[in-house]
């Protein structure tokens, strides 16, 4: 048995502005609590999340990249001893002006530990993503937020 998380938003935006905030690492340590991807955004590529101060937080393949669509890559959480993960992120054009981003996270391990994880984080880092996109000001500080999420 798998675990599994999604979650869905709609964004007020277009794909093209939100596929650039998740790819580009300044705008992105702007909404995901000064965490950032570095990689180079092509299939097979390794891909990184990095804490503020460099060290990775999650580390990954870069399985499908189709901007402004799709991305999927694995996801292994440097701080729990499970298997990688897999995480998928669609974006999909809605009438009315905005975008619906879904993300479906999901593992092979039972009672996987990082889908716990990320199900307390990726609301935290989307819902920042969503209000600073549509009102330039983000819903949590980190201090808001009480600690940063730990989707990563």
């Amino acid at each position: 048995m798998s675990s599994t998380y999604t979650y869905v938003t709609y964004i007020r935006s277009t794909p093209a502005k939100i596929w650039s905030a998740i790819t580009t690492p300044e705008f992105m340590r702007q909404y995901w609590f000064g965490q950032q991807f570095e990689t180079d955004w092509k299939q097979g590529s390794p891909i990184r999340l990095l804490n503020k101060d460099g060290s990775a937080a999650v580390s990954g393949k870069i399985m499908e990249c189709a901007p402004e669509k799709r991305l999927v890559m694995t996801w292994h959480d440097t701080r729990r001893n499970e298997p990688p993960t897999r995480c998928a992120i669609d974006l999909e054009k809605v009438e009315g002006g905005a975008v619906k981003l879904s993300i479906l996270h999901t593992s092979e391990a039972d009672n996987s530990q990082v889908i716990v994880s990320v199900s307390g984080g990726w609301p935290l880092v989307l819902s920042n993503l969503k209000s600073l996109l549509e009102t330039g000001k983000l819903a949590f500080t980190p201090e808001e937020a009480q600690t940063p999420p730990q989707c990563a």
